[in-house]
């Protein structure tokens, strides 16, 4: 998955570059609207995350003419305004989601991730990999054609990592998932469920890859 930040502060952006990145995200980084319109004419970015205090045109105008123009890019506006007016008018404007400023990455991971998967599910119900075949709206996979029978917590990881990929999916992305909030998912659990995954996935052109230190990839 492909991000466009759009962020004057160095120190965000630094902060930014490494969470996301440590999470399976690719992210470019854009310091003004005006470039961002262009790149973002392009299609290639799955979600934008725009600042609205930018310099010359702000976040907001950005939004708008990205609406205006067509383009339907999920977008969530970081701002440090916190008054219910200037919230209401960023949604007004188009943007999808808001998150104030200061703000906790795992917060900012859960509200990329269920943008995307918005935008997913917008488009279709259906997802392919390979020869695997989810379908988001029954929550019922397939595997070259076969039914394929999956926990919850089987399906929850299998969407997450077919929505990313290619991008890996940190491992602790992954456990915070499917953790309720009464109750946390180890790693350790996150470990046995990617195992059973990969014995029904097994020979079927389609394998989850391990990569080190970081989480898991679906590869197909």
């Amino acid at each position: 998955m492909r991000i466009l930040l759009v962020e004057d502060d160095e120190l965000l952006i630094s902060g930014l570059r490494e969470a996301l990145g440590q999470a399976g995200y690719e992210l470019d980084h854009l310091g003004a609207a005006e470039p961002a319109l262009d790149a973002l004419a392009h299609r290639m970015h799955d979600l934008a995350i725009i600042d609205v205090g930018l310099p010359r045109m702000d976040g907001l105008e950005l939004v708008r003419r990205l609406r205006a123009s067509g383009n339907k890019v999920p977008v969530l506006v970081l701002t440090a305004r916190d008054g219910l007016d200037d919230r209401v008018r960023g949604l007004n404007d188009g943007a999808d989601d808001y998150l104030i400023k200061p703000f906790l990455v795992p917060e900012l991971l859960a509200r990329i991730q269920a943008l995307i998967r918005r935008s997913q599910s917008a488009v279709s119900s259906r997802m392919t990999a390979g020869p695997l075949t989810l379908d988001t709206a029954t929550r019922e996979a397939q595997l070259a054609g076969q039914a394929l029978p999956l926990t919850a917590r089987e399906w929850d990881l299998l969407e997450m990592m077919a929505l990313a990929a290619p991008s890996v999916v940190a491992k602790r992305r992954l456990a915070d998932s499917i953790s309720r909030w009464d109750k946390e998912v180890t790693d350790n659990a996150v470990e046995i469920y990617v195992s059973r995954l990969r014995a029904k996935l097994a020979d079927a052109g389609v394998s989850i890859r391990t990569v080190r230190g970081i989480g898991y990839r679906l590869d197909f």
